[in-house]
């Protein structure tokens, strides 16, 4: 049971979870950086410590601030909103270390998720279905090139720990291929410092739809609403609308139920009830 909340982020989001968490009867902790001081996440919570400067990573991305935060504020739970550190598995474990409840996925779902070569692994054990393509680990360049010719061009080559479209190139043609690989790999370790990708087939004006999925510690789970985020600049979203427009009754059923496969199926299971997942299909693969 939950009975006093910190939450590890600030702005809107940590507004509303206060606002839930005062609804259930739950005392709240807020953080701070320098930046916010007067901010209105500070005024609304119980209680509220500084945790650093204004860069984010001397305040909201310092984990063990907000751990050490945590002890002393007496808090059994922590929410870490979006963004930051919410999809950080050192953060999830230094959580379950403290015997902290991390509101979120366990550190093992993160850190399976954060691959996009395993959880398309995982994806495929739970008959989920994939855009076709090459998620191994050979790296080789002739190996991959090969891979790419069997998928057929065009080819998307993407960063297996990337995100926010670096790492990502579009190759229609063999002839252009070592020359994408190269920069694709030379963008993904300066971002991410792991230059391992993964090749699969580019869909030409794809609608970029997701689905919202729950799971508790008890093993069940539930898909909910989704969402479509196909308007994007430079593979970054732009506009995300829900629920997303145009799909039927049957389409929408059959990806969520394809979404909810994942995480029952491979009992990728959260901590606390209503923690959230999501599954990003692409609607084209069932036309």
């Amino acid at each position: 049971m939950i009975n006093k909340l910190l939450i590890a982020n600030r702005g809107e989001i940590a507004c509303r979870i206060i606002k839930t968490a005062r609804r259930l009867g739950i005392k709240t902790v807020a953080v701070y950086s320098d930046a916010d001081i007067h901010a209105e996440h500070v005024k609304a919570a119980d209680e509220a410590y500084h945790i650093g400067a204004a860069p984010s990573r001397e305040s909201y991305l310092d984990g063990d601030k907000i751990i050490n935060v945590a002890l002393k504020a007496g808090v059994n739970a922590i929410h870490p909103g979006y963004g930051f550190l919410s999809e950080n598995t050192h953060f999830a474990d230094k959580c379950e270390q403290n015997n902290i409840i991390f509101i979120g996925p366990s550190s093992e779902a993160i850190n399976a998720m954060g691959s996009k070569s395993r959880s398309k692994e995982l994806m495929f054990e739970a008959n989920v279905p994939l855009v076709p393509g090459y998620y191994g680990e050979n790296q080789d360049p002739a190996f991959l090139l090969a891979e790419a010719e069997k998928v057929g061009f065009p080819v998307l080559i993407k960063a297996t720990y990337g995100g926010g479209g670096k790492g990502m190139r579009v190759v229609r043609d063999s002839a252009s291929f070592n020359k994408e690989l190269e920069g694709a790999k030379r963008e993904a370790l300066a971002g991410f410092g792991n230059d391992k990708v993964l090749i699969e087939r580019y869909v030409e004006a794809p609608r970029h739809v997701e689905v919202q999925v729950f799971a508790d510690n008890f093993g069940n789970c539930i898909y909910l609403g989704d969402r479509d985020c196909t308007l994007q600049r430079r593979h970054q979203k732009v506009i995300e609308e829900a629920p997303a427009p145009g799909l039927s009754a049957e389409l929408r059923k059959e990806m969520g139920e394809a979404a909810y496969a994942a995480p029952k199926k491979l009992t990728i299971k959260a901590q606390v009830p209503l923690n959230s997942y999501y599954v990003v299909m692409n609607s084209s693969l069932w036309r």
